[in-house]
């Protein structure tokens, strides 16, 4: 399915209608903090939707509450057993690639600088975290998950920032089309996608053709629930691929709040390690999964000791990974590279809390049967109670 050039380019003049009517609804009557206070007890795909909300509030919950009619949720499930195995990775190039890929472009970028959040990297990668921790459980969008609820605060949190950022007086939609629109919600999916298998593929993790499809697939379902356009999206891998290149490589670009984005997520993991003894590694994992033009417009800096010692460490993947099934070392040593990172960050993230960040209990148990699991369970389960 190949999308026309006029096609994408009015994907950005398009917000998100159902969510964004909501939004009007509730600022105009004056609710907006005693919804907040409601949704915030709603968190599971198993709760039934809290009465005392407003009707339009309901009624966006209700429609919203189901993966499309396309989903195939047996996919689903297979997509799964890739996270099992390479969860931890997926999160490492998230964290290492994605996040920059997303400060590469201007217009988003410029999104965060009029939210106020280019000084708050840690709330901006631990939202992004706890989304994909959601996504990973075995039934994400059915019983027993907490994605849907997610997907559905998730669209309100943008549709609020459409609403007071084309009110503000300090974007011109005319020229720049919407605040946080729908080529801006596809560049994003791309980028935790088709980027996500290219990164994990740069640093020597082996994925397989069919598990890049089935993550692209849970992507794919992802956005339909989060608002995109279904004729929007591609439907394989491939497409998703060219639709890449086409829309968001091109849209990459240097800015000033991008710079400033990523010189704070750098600063944010430099700080995971003591000292400074270290530091230089952040910026060469960031170059070794990121493109160099991407790398030089964010001003990534260069170290060319730790750039020799990280291309070094990937060729070292990729021979482990060769022999990761026959070699119950050579797993384990892929595995605590990727939860070192993602415990490190959920423990800075929330300020030495590492419970914070929940991991689906079905994904928990695999990762803690391995020996990988990167977070420690909630006190309460710790207390066996």
């Amino acid at each position: 399915m190949q999308q026309t050039q006029s096609a994408i380019e009015a994907l950005k003049y398009q917000g998100d209608p159902l969510a964004d009517a909501v939004i009007a609804d509730l600022v105009s009557s004056g609710t907006t903090r005693a919804v907040n206070e409601v949704l915030a007890r709603f968190r599971e795909n198993d709760q039934d939707i809290p009465d005392d909300l407003p009707e339009p509030v309901r009624r966006y919950l209700i429609e919203t509450d189901a993966p499309p009619a396309w989903a195939d949720l047996d996919r689903i499930a297979d997509a799964y057993e890739f996270f099992v195995d390479d969860g931890v990775h997926v999160a490492s190039v998230l964290s290492f690639g994605a996040m920059v890929n997303c400060y590469a472009q201007p217009r988003p970028s410029r999104v965060l600088s009029l939210t106020h959040r280019l000084n708050q990297p840690h709330r901006r990668l631990s939202e992004t975290a706890q989304f994909v921790m959601h996504l990973m459980g075995r039934n994400p969008f059915g019983s027993g998950g907490s994605f849907v609820p997610t997907i559905q605060k998730t669209r309100l949190i943008h549709a609020a920032v459409r609403y007071f950022i084309t009110r503000s007086g300090e974007w011109d939609e005319a020229a720049d089309g919407v605040p946080l629109c729908q080529q801006d919600m596809l560049g994003a999916l791309l980028i935790f996608s088709v980027q996500v298998i290219d990164g994990m593929r740069r640093i020597g993790i082996s994925v397989t053709d069919r598990e890049a499809e089935d993550y692209y697939y849970v992507w794919r379902v992802t956005g339909a629930l989060l608002g995109i356009p279904a004729e929007a999206m591609p439907e394989t891998l491939g497409e998703a691929q060219a639709l890449n290149a086409r829309l968001v490589e091109a849209s990459y670009g240097p800015s000033a709040e991008g710079i400033e984005l990523t010189r704070n997520l750098l600063r944010l993991y430099e700080d995971l390690v003591p000292g400074k003894a270290f530091d230089g590694v952040v910026a060469a994992m960031v170059r070794q999964v990121v493109t160099p033009q991407v790398a030089d417009w964010l001003e990534v800096p260069r170290s060319r000791g730790w750039t020799r010692a990280v291309d070094a460490g990937v060729r070292a993947m990729r021979l482990l990974e060769r022999s990761e099934d026959r070699s119950r070392l050579a797993t384990a040593v892929l595995d605590k590279a990727g939860s070192l990172l993602l415990g490190g960050s959920v423990r800075t993230l929330t300020n030495g809390q590492p419970t914070a960040l929940t991991i689906p209990s079905d994904l928990r148990e695999k990762w803690l049967a391995g020996g990988v699991c990167p977070v420690a369970p909630p006190p309460a389960a710790r207390n066996g109670s």
